[in-house]
């Protein structure tokens, strides 16, 4: 009889004990995962850092190597999807990017900044310190993105730039 008890009991544990375990340690495991991409996702703003090759190529914003204070932020929405890109490089990083983009420095214009207060405002880029200042508008057939760049030459051994990529689906 206790033999028999012991039994039953031994398999309940099994049959429900090991499977209810499995789904703990399998939320639990969820939930980080769930955070990791809430806090990338729930980003408001700039993040240091340099974007995904995924977005990098789908955006085409080819940030050069080597390049410093690189940081992103990309939206989303039914309308319109934005990479917002920043970073600084020296001379020959310019040219790569630029080529990598499909354009030249003679097609920058002095004096022409490209990038609208609206992405401004979302970014917290400023374009009022020392110049001088190029951009160009890179628009290119659909699917493509459009370009909006702004290059600070305040440094002229590392010039910093800025990118706004939109595209419309």
């Amino acid at each position: 009889m206790i033999r028999r008890r012991a039994l039953t009991l031994l398999i309940i544990v099994l049959l429900i004990g090991i499977p209810a375990g499995y789904l703990v340690i399998s939320a639990n495991q969820s939930r980080d995962s769930g955070k990791d991409k809430e806090a990338k996702y729930s980003a408001t703003g700039l993040t240091a850092g340099w974007p995904s090759k995924l977005q990098r190529r789908l955006y085409q914003v080819p940030v050069p190597h080597p390049s410093g204070q690189v940081a992103y932020y990309e939206t989303n929405n039914w309308k319109t999807s934005r990479l917002y890109v920043q970073f600084q490089t020296p001379n020959a990083g310019l040219d790569a990017f630029l080529a990598g983009v499909g354009v030249t420095r003679d097609d920058l214009k002095k004096g022409d900044i490209t990038i609208g207060a609206r992405d401004q405002r979302i970014t917290g880029w400023k374009f009022t310190g020392p110049g001088p200042w190029l951009g160009l508008v890179h628009r290119q057939k659909n699917p493509a993105p459009t370009l909006d760049i702004v290059v600070s030459m305040s440094d002229p051994n590392n010039p910093f730039v800025y990118i706004v990529s939109r595209t419309v689906p």
